[in-house]
């Protein structure tokens, strides 16, 4: 586990994204279509990890292949391992390890949810609602995900960022 956790979304061209996730010893990184809400997707799960579900899951097309993020959550913190099928059009009933493991790492779910908290706040600053939605196409900005996240971490975790520790508003 470490605390050096960093996780961007950035949009490329019209419906794909680039996604990173790395903690200082390894990184995943890949190109993700809009055929799926993933950020939006991304950001519901994150807000899930403060639910009384242990288990949350993603689904990024990679256009034909498949990248799934199985989130456990074990008391404090989430082990995230991502696992690679080779076609998204036949990977939807199979269980997650029948996907190659490309990456994991175990992480406080302070860390986590803040990394992925700060990215969409920064595609959200970068493009605003308008030049997101022009650029990702299918799908509007998660307005209302992102919220939820923000005010969840605010709540529940003891987040050591100045802008986490500020009262909304100030």
């Amino acid at each position: 586990m470490t605390g050096d956790l960093r996780f961007s979304w950035e949009l490329g061209g019209s419906g794909w994204a680039t996604c990173r996730i790395a903690d200082g010893a390894s990184e995943w990184k890949d190109i993700v279509s809009y055929l799926s809400d993933a950020l939006a997707d991304t950001l519901h799960a994150m807000v899930g990890l403060y639910g009384a579900s242990d288990v949350e899951r993603i689904s990024f097309e990679l256009e034909p292949a498949e990248a799934r993020w199985r989130l456990r959550r074990r008391g404090a913190d989430v082990t995230v391992d991502i696992y690679r099928f080779p076609d998204s059009m036949t990977s939807w009933d199979q269980p997650d390890d029948a996907g190659s493991l490309s990456w994991s790492t175990t992480q406080p779910r302070s860390v986590l949810c803040h990394a992925v908290m700060e990215a969409a706040e920064e595609v959200l600053r970068t493009h605003g609602e308008a030049g997101y939605r022009k650029k990702w196409d299918a799908h509007p900005f998660p307005v209302a995900a992102l919220q939820d996240l923000r005010r969840l971490h605010r709540q529940n975790d003891s987040c050591r960022h100045e802008e986490c520790r500020r009262v909304p508003g100030t």
